[in-house]
């Protein structure tokens, strides 16, 4: 089996000098960096990832064979380069350049393409292009270049929904997908139900999103939170937000616990939203409610 490259591990196939990285700022399967390069004839390997390449300063002649046959083009700024993962390589320039390169996860692209085809996508391969003028691409690359340099607040959250869009307008322009519609048709499980529920219940007091529950399964989020639908009649997000307000209930009414301690016992961020949700819901404040017991 081929070993496939990881972005980190580019340089030592395309040196060059690195001039901005997301290593470090917790981003979860998208990552971003560039490069100064000279004029090089390289061969890029197969890529562990999806990678997008931005044309930032310089201009050059390129060319890239790729299955075989060379395709010939002039790169500069505006323009941007689209490489599938697991496909090896051969390409040329004569001029300096600077880059930038965004890399997307294989595990990301199917999660959006099973979410936005409402079925489980097995594989998702994308052209490869040696140039394209895509505004709606060249303007997310630079946006999550932009925050990789600025690191402001929320940076992770930010660029995964930037990064969400980007596959989207992937998938829509540049996408060859196989999927198996059958695997959206049924819920969890008895046994996937039973696990998740006693998961839920035992961990009320924890963060409990959604991505570390479709792990407990062995699931992709998105096709988690389908079958959890489908099975329990809500979202994931909701069944969870249920659950703690009926065991903030049954401590209201079993117990003299003070509310502030039910809050954080039942996973609510703190007393003031454990209040909101359950007057929402019930009608009475957790104080109230006490209250109309005696």
């Amino acid at each position: 089996m081929t070993t496939l490259c990881p972005p980190e591990d580019l340089p030592a196939w395309v040196p060059g000098r690195v001039l901005l990285a997301s290593d470090g700022l917790g981003w979860q399967q998208v990552a971003l960096r560039s490069y100064h390069y000279s004029g090089q004839d390289v061969i890029v390997p197969a890529m562990r990832d999806f990678m997008l390449v931005g044309y930032r300063t310089g201009a050059t002649p390129m060319q890239r064979r790729f299955e075989g046959r060379w395709t010939r083009d002039h790169l500069g700024p505006g323009a941007a380069s689209l490489l599938t993962r697991a496909q090896r390589a051969h390409w040329n320039w004569s001029a300096p350049i600077d880059v930038t390169h965004v890399y997307l996860s294989a595990a990301m692209v199917a999660d959006v393409a099973s979410e936005v085809m409402d079925c489980l996508v097995t594989d998702v391969r994308l052209d490869d292009v040696l140039r394209t003028d895509d505004p709606v691409m060249t303007a997310a690359m630079s946006a999550i270049a932009t925050e990789a340099e600025h690191r402001a607040i929320g940076g992770p959250l930010y660029v995964e929904t930037i990064a969400r869009g980007l596959i989207i307008h992937l998938l829509r322009r540049y996408a060859r997908i196989d999927s198996r519609k059958s695997a959206r048709q049924s819920g969890l499980s008895p046994s996937q139900q039973r696990l998740i529920r006693d998961h839920i219940e035992a961990n009320l007091a924890e963060s409990l999103d959604l991505a570390g529950m479709a792990a407990q399964l062995g699931l992709t989020p998105c096709l988690f939170a389908r079958q959890f639908r489908h099975s329990f009649g809500s979202p994931p997000y909701a069944f969870v937000m249920a659950r703690r307000l009926a065991r903030a209930q049954r401590l209201l009414v079993g117990t003299r616990i003070p509310i502030k301690e039910i809050a954080s016992d039942c996973g609510f961020t703190d007393q003031a939203h454990l209040t909101r949700l359950f007057a929402r819901d019930m009608g009475a404040t957790p104080a109230a409610y006490r209250r109309s017991l005696n």
